[in-house]
C-alpha cells in the first residue's frame, strides 16, 4: 500500500468505533444551542481565496503578518490580502498545485506543492523568487531558520534548502512505516536545530547548518497486532514553549520534552493528528475523538476536557484574546472559556470542513475552510 494514500482508510477507521462484530459508527456530536451566550463573532469581511482542498488533504493554511494575511489554493494562486478588508494586495499564479502553506519570513512567502516544488515568492509583489523540486509531495508548510529552508517530502526525506537560491544544502531520510495518516508536521526551528515529529513516533533534532541528526527520541511507541493499531505518526504541529517542546502522536501520547535531549518532563495518554496551542496557563489540544483538553502545561495534568464536540472532526485550536477557539467539519466555529471550558459563541463559516488552525493577528481571528473560503472575525464579550 502507498502509505502516503492511506487518508482515506483512516478516515474510515475515525469513523468506527470498536472492533465489534456490530462496530458503532462514531455519529458527530449534535450541536446544542447555548442559551446564554456571553459572546459573539461579528464578520468583518468574507471572501475566496480560490479552489480549496475540499476532500484533499492538504498543509493549506492562513498566514498573518503585520504587513498582510497571506493564503493559497489548491490551483495554484498565492495571495497577499489587507487584514482589515480582504481585499488583494498581489496575487501570483504559481502554475502548479499548492498543497502547503504559506509560510511567511524575512522577504519571502513559501509553499508546498503536489508536484514536489518548493516555491519562493517575493513578499512585497508576489513575483517568484526561485523554485526547487524535490523527489515527492511537499505535504507540511515550509519553516525558516536563518538562511536555511526546511522542507518535508511525502516520502520521509527532509531537506534543508538555500533562502537564496533553493538549492539543496543537506538532506535526511528515515524509512517510514507501511502505513500512515496522510499529513506531515511543520519543522520546528530553535536556535541551531530543527525538530521534526516522524510518522513512526519519533521526534528527531537535527543541526540546522548541515541536518546532521542530534539524537531521536521516541514520543510513541508502535503497540498493537495490525499496522493500523500501530499507528504512530506525529502529524500536529510541534509547540516551543518555555519549558521544552509540546509534542502529540496518533499513538496516544502527548508529551513534553527537553529540546536538548528529548527526555520527557511529562506525558500523558491522549491521541491527536489535528493539534495544539500554549499559553503560559494551559496547553490547549483537540483530540482523535474531538473532544478539547486544557492540560497544565508545567505537569500535564487535566484542567478540564470539553465534550460536546465529539466526532465532529475538529481543527486545532487557537487563543484569540480571552477565548480558545476550534472549528469543525461543518464550518462551525466554536468559542470557549478557557478557564473551564464553557461554550461562550458558535458562528458558521460557510458548511464546508475546517482543519486548519484559525489564526489571529490580536484584533480579528481568520478562519479557512476546505473550499477556500476565508471569513474574518471579531469577538466581542456580551454584556450580562
Amino acid at each position: 500500500m502507498n502509505s502516503r494514500f492511506a487518508w482515506l482508510l483512516i478516515a474510515a477507521a475515525v469513523a468506527v468505533a470498536g472492533c465489534s462484530s456490530k462496530p458503532k459508527v462514531r455519529q458527530p456530536t449534535k450541536l446544542v444551542e447555548i442559551k446564554q451566550p456571553e459572546a459573539k463573532a461579528r464578520e468583518i469581511w468574507s471572501r475566496s481565496a480560490g479552489n480549496g482542498s475540499n476532500t484533499l488533504y492538504s498543509g493549506l493554511r492562513l498566514a498573518v503578518e503585520a504587513d498582510a494575511l497571506y493564503a493559497a489554493s489548491i490551483n495554484g494562486q498565492v495571495f497577499a490580502m489587507v487584514p482589515k478588508t480582504g481585499a488583494t494586495i498581489w496575487r501570483t499564479s504559481t502554475k502548479t498545485r499548492v498543497i502547503a502553506g504559506p509560510t511567511v519570513s524575512g522577504d519571502l512567502v513559501l509553499v508546498g506543492t503536489l508536484d514536489g516544488d518548493v516555491i519562493a515568492l517575493k513578499r512585497a509583489t508576489g513575483a517568484e523568487v526561485w523554485r526547487a523540486v524535490l523527489p515527492s509531495e511537499v505535504l507540511a508548510p515550509l519553516a525558516v531558520g536563518g538562511d536555511i529552508v526546511v522542507a518535508r517530502a511525502a516520502d520521509g526525506r527532509e531537506f534543508g534548502l538555500s533562502a537564496t537560491d533553493g538549492s539543496r544544502v543537506w538532506s535526511f531520510d528515515r524509512t517510514i512505516p507501511n502505513l500512515t495518516l496522510r499529513g506531515l508536521s511543520k519543522p520546528l526551528i530553535l536556535g541551531n536545530r530543527v525538530y521534526t515529529g516522524l510518522d513512526n513516533g519519533k521526534l528527531a533534532a537535527l543541526n540546522l547548518s548541515d541536518g546532521v541528526p542530534a539524537w531521536e527520541q521516541n514520543v510513541s511507541v508502535p503497540t498493537g497486532r495490525s499496522e493500523l493499531e500501530r499507528l504512530t505518526d506525529i502529524d500536529a504541529d510541534l509547540i516551543a514553549a518555555d519549558n521544552g517542546i509540546y509534542a502529540v502522536t496518533y499513538g496516544n501520547d502527548i508529551a513534553l520534552l527537553d529540546p536538548t535531549r528529548g527526555e520527557s518532563r511529562w506525558r500523558r495518554s491522549i491521541k491527536s493528528y489535528s493539534g495544539m496551542v500554549a499559553t503560559d496557563k494551559a496547553l490547549f489540544v483537540t483530540d482523535n475523538d474531538g473532544v478539547l483538553w486544557a492540560l497544565d502545561p508545567v505537569t500535564g495534568a487535566v484542567i478540564w476536557k470539553q465534550e460536546s464536540l465529539k466526532f465532529r472532526r475538529l481543527s486545532p485550536p487557537a487563543v484569540f484574546g480571552e477565548y480558545v477557539i476550534v472549528a469543525d467539519y461543518k464550518g462551525y466555529v466554536h468559542i470557549f472559556e478557557p478557564r473551564d471550558g464553557r461554550a461562550v459563541a458558535r458562528v458558521n463559516l460557510g458548511g464546508d470542513p475546517v482543519i486548519s488552525a484559525p489564526v489571529s493577528d490580536g484584533e480579528r481571528i481568520y478562519v479557512l475552510d476546505t473550499d477556500g473560503d476565508i471569513a474574518a472575525y471579531q469577538i466581542e464579550a456580551l454584556k450580562p
